[in-house]
């Protein structure tokens, strides 16, 4: 017999915020001022992300514009009660305003910045309630809450405003930030921005990084302040690009700093989830620890990085085309701290953990450029941060100090270099320079790159870091121990890839100065060899090398000759090849190799052999020193100091895809 009792499915539940949300926007017609009492309880109930978002989601940049009383409504008394400071409405208030506001500028609309402020304030009112919103921001980004908190304890009402700071401090400004953060980068082609530089956050954000109590919680402060410090910044004066030019306080700096280095293992661990090329026979128990997968970003205060448990071989939810993942964008912050303040780049490159076992920042980063620029060629966007890099070591081997710094035995570290493809560099298993551990991450990235449509500006960047580095060991003496042949190799395969593909090259923008650069560099270590290579043997094994590609380098010269179309043609009229352009070398070199073929065949001729073994060939170079003259031209090691304005273009670009990245991160 059936039972006679039935199962019905169980109720479900909608939140009562929903309620008012769906109150809020179900008549787009209708135009008249909710109640107040309607708005204190829409800012009592805990906000309902997919609630809302379920809601703005759908509905057309178009009709959102028909939906101003509403859209009016709800940023104007959310900004008031985040101004009040009371909680719990003022939290409440910031966790609609991101949610809102990410629903918001999200969308595509025709007249961006006009648009925006229509539906959140109107153009009479934007200045005052804009001004009202950042100073709030600013505000509880720096105290946190200011009004009271109250709770019942033993029957009798207590203040609890001396105590809130373990209450929910911590959290209310952290969601300021988020909020600021939302707001820039979504209005980050708009004049909303303008407020930002009116009112300025920066000691707020410095006084965030810096305070206990926010101690690991540095990646989003220190991402809003890159995003509002490339705001127009080359059209006007950014009071923040002008912040960081004056900032001294050394502890908050080293935070900074932590925090780029987290960043840098977080970035570098997506890789390796998916292709582990730590070297056979490494042991990460007499290594640093690469990866600190514990230390996510915001999720509190920050342990010390450990060892972690081996990463599987292969992830399939990653694609090396999909890295590096958006937190990346904290290299375009790491490049404008970089390059405007000098104590900043002193501190990055000399902090150390009082754990040695901790992997410095530094050597994180490096480990991290290896990476990008190991797999540069697979986006423009990985390309555009691998860039990014280069030009923050850039900067740092212009400075002496730092170059000192970076070839100091006190800064001598393990780093993990990418080894995902062949050819691979040698493996170092003991502690190194880290000048060493630049020079391979650049080679390395010289080797992966080679396309027929070849990046001339990544492949620049890279040359002019090799061309520093040289110039610095040559000016300070300094002999430093490292696999130069491997340097050589891959600067001569980088000629013969140039000298096959020439037809395919020669239509490439900025060629000739890249030519001229790379040519130069060889003709560098030639003349000035023994100043910096550690033996004798290491100078021989260069002009070696240099006999070897003798034929090469004369069809160099021959096939990469003008016009190039990024020279004028009056330009293009008097050059006829590379021997006739000032700064160019190749006849120097094609000079040294033939002096050296001459030897080596008068040497054939007195012994009566077809071929010379390498030893014999060695002993021919040792010889033929004597005979030797090398003109090379004046200013060889000389390098154009890094000035900003040069790479606006390229910046910009950096600047777009970072702050698109950042949304990214911010959900």
């Amino acid at each position: 017999m059936a039972s006679p009792l039935t199962h019905d499915p169980r109720p479900s539940f909608q939140p009562k915020i929903v309620s008012l949300y769906e109150n809020l926007f179900k008549d787009e017609d209708d135009e008249q001022e909710k109640s107040e009492g309607f708005w204190t309880e829409f800012f009592l109930l805990k906000c309902h992300p997919p609630g809302l978002t379920a809601i703005l989601d759908p509905i057309s940049p178009d009709d959102l514009l028909h939906m101003q009383p509403q859209t009016r409504q709800l940023f104007s008394h959310a900004v008031n009660c985040v101004k009040s400071g009371g909680s719990p409405s003022d939290e409440i208030a910031l966790d609609t305003l991101n949610v809102f506001l990410r629903a918001v500028l999200a969308k595509r609309y025709t007249n961006l910045s006009s648009d925006i402020i229509s539906i959140l304030t109107g153009l009479s009112k934007v200045d005052w309630v804009f001004t009202d919103f950042v100073t709030s921001l600013d505000t509880h980004i720096k105290n946190g809450r200011t009004g009271m908190l109250y709770c019942w304890h033993s029957g009798a009402m207590v203040d609890l405003k001396w105590s809130n700071g373990r209450l929910g401090k911590v959290e209310v400004r952290r969601k300021a930030i988020q909020v600021a953060l939302c707001i820039a980068c979504g209005a980050f082609q708009t004049g909303l921005l303008s407020y930002f530089t009116h009112r300025d956050l920066f000691p707020a954000l410095m006084k965030y990084i810096n305070d206990p109590e926010t101690a690991g919680l540095a990646y989003e402060p220190f991402l809003l302040l890159a995003t509002l410090a490339n705001y127009n910044k080359f059209e006007f004066q950014n009071p923040y690009q002008m912040r960081l030019d004056d900032f001294v306080n050394e502890p908050t700096i080293k935070r900074i700093v932590q925090e780029i280095g987290f960043s840098s293992v977080r970035c570098r661990a997506d890789y390796i989830a998916i292709q582990d090329d730590l070297p056979e026979g490494w042991s990460l128990n007499n290594v640093l620890s690469y990866v600190g997968l514990t230390m996510l970003s915001g999720a509190g205060p920050k342990s010390r990085p450990t060892s972690p448990a081996p990463t599987p071989a292969a992830d399939p939810k990653l694609s090396f085309n999909d890295l590096p993942g958006p937190g990346a964008a904290i290299l375009l912050a790491t490049y404008d701290f970089v390059n405007a303040n000098k104590l900043f780049c002193h501190n990055f490159v000399s902090y150390q953990d009082s754990d040695p076992k901790v992997e410095s920042p530094i050597c994180s980063y490096i480990s991290l450029t290896s990476y990008l620029l190991h797999h540069a060629h697979r986006s423009s966007r990985l390309c555009l941060y691998a860039r990014l890099n280069l030009l923050v070591l850039r900067i740092l081997l212009e400075d002496q100090s730092l170059c000192k710094r970076l070839t100091s035995d006190e800064t001598k570290s393990f780093v993990r270099l990418c080894r995902q493809k062949p050819p691979h560099l040698p493996v170092v298993r003991s502690k190194r320079s880290l000048l060493t551990a630049i020079i391979d991450a650049v080679v390395d990235g010289i080797n992966h790159n080679l396309r027929k449509r070849l990046d001339v500006e990544l492949y620049s960047a890279s040359v002019g870091i090799l061309s520093r580095s040289i110039s610095f060991l040559i000016r300070s003496r300094t002999r430093l121990g490292y696999h130069w042949t491997d340097l050589w190799r891959s600067i001569l395969s980088l000629i013969r890839f140039l000298t096959s593909y020439s037809s395919d090259l020669k239509d490439l923008p900025d060629l000739p100065p890249f030519l001229d650069d790379l040519v130069n560099l060889i003709a560098l270590a030639l003349s000035a060899g023994d100043a910096f290579l550690p033996n004798a043997a290491e100078y021989d094994d260069l002009f070696y090398k240099l006999v070897e590609a003798g034929d090469t380098l004369v069809k160099f010269r021959d096939c990469c000759t003008p016009p190039f179309p990024s020279i004028s043609q009056h330009v293009a009229d008097k050059v006829d090849d590379l021997t006739s352009r000032p700064k160019n070398s190749i006849s120097t070199l094609i000079a040294v190799s033939e002096h050296y073929y001459a030897l080596i065949s008068e040497n054939q001729s007195r012994t009566k052999s077809k071929n010379l073994s390498p030893q014999q060939v060695g002993e021919v170079i040792k010889s033929g020193y004597e005979t030797l003259s090398i003109t090379s031209k004046d200013g060889l090691d000389a390098w154009e100091r890094y000035r900003e304005a040069d790479e606006r273009a390229f910046l910009k670009r950096a600047a777009r895809v970072a702050v698109g990245d950042v949304r990214i991160v911010m959900g």
